[in-house]
Order: structure tokens, then C-alpha cells, then sequence
């Protein structure tokens, strides 16, 4: 059996996965996979090493990791694989594919349209009315954002590595 995994990043707000989970849930609905979880990376789960061996118990021989995300930066390139290569040392007997992001796709414009025209309506940015900070704790030792000056961003663009070259 093929079991289907939508991998996101995670986050400190609860609700944050629900339109993956409803992307999850028409998957099995639209194309009959018998098997579509969702799990996250970080934050507040659930997380990758539980959801996988959750698709083991239920029989999965194979497991497609979809990352879902759009761009292909340190989690696509290195910290997923890396993640998933750890886990698959446990399942021998299943074969754990890294599969294709949702990066660009020709849909992908349609959305992005789909998204400008539903926008006509929506307030001006200074009339929202923003949930307090406290609600969504920051975990001691972790940072919101990380910013980087711009010259910083310039040296990764050149060198690829962030380390000057002499």
C-alpha cells in the first residue's frame, strides 16, 4: 500500500495546517489514495518520525513525502532529506520517496490570481485588528524571524555559502 505524507513546516499558531489537512482530506476524496497524512517539521506537530511510523503500522510499503512548500530553500535542499534519510534507517522494508514540492507549477498562476481577484474586498492593512503576541509564545532560545541585513543576503547570493571569498 501507498501511503502519501503532506510534510509542512509547522508553526506556533494551532490552526495554522487546517488547509493542508482539507488539501489531505480531498485528496483521498478526489483521487481514492487510501493513505494521506499530514505532519510538520517543527513547532507543534504532529511531526514527521511519528506520522511515518503511523503509515508503517497501517500497512504502508511505500511512503511519498510531499514537502509542502514553494520554494526551494535549506528545508527542501538539506534539512528534509536529511530528516527523512534518519527515519528510513528504522523501515528498511518500506521505500520512502522525496517527492516534488509544490515550487512553481503553470496552476500555481491561476491560484495566484484566484487570490488577487478575492482581494478586491479586504480591508486596508491599518484596519486589522491583530491577535495579541502572548497568544503564540515564543520557545525560550528560539527567534520569531531571523533577519539579515541586506549586504549579509548579498554575500549568500554571490557565494552561495554566506562566507567571503579571499
Amino acid at each position: 500500500m501507498e501511503a502519501i505524507i503532506l510534510l509542512g513546516h509547522g508553526s506556533r499558531v494551532p490552526e495554522a495546517g487546517q488547509g493542508m489537512a482539507r488539501v489531505a482530506e480531498r485528496l483521498k476524496e478526489k483521487y481514492d489514495y487510501p493513505l494521506v497524512e499530514v505532519c510538520f517539521m517543527s513547532r507543534l506537530g504532529p511531526h514527521f518520525p511519528e506520522t511515518l511510523a503511523q503509515c508503517v503500522r497501517q500497512g504502508a510499503s511505500r511512503v511519498v513525502v510531499i514537502p509542502y512548500f514553494l520554494h526551494t530553500g535549506l528545508h527542501i535542499l538539506l534539512d528534509i532529506p536529511e530528516m527523512m534519510q534518519e527515519e528510513a534507517e528504522k523501515y528498511p522494508q518500506v521505500e520512502i520517496v522525496f517527492g516534488r514540492s509544490l515550487g512553481f507549477d503553470e496552476s500555481l498562476v491561476d491560484l495566484v490570481n484566484h487570490c488577487i481577484r478575492s482581494s478586491e474586498g479586504c480591508a486596508d492593512v491599518r484596519e486589522l485588528v491583530l491577535p495579541p503576541k502572548e497568544k503564540f509564545p515564543i520557545p525560550p532560545g528560539q527567534a520569531e524571524f531571523v533577519p539579515m541585513a541586506p549586504e549579509e543576503a548579498e554575500i549568500y547570493r554571490k557565494n552561495g555559502n554566506g562566507r567571503q571569498q579571499h
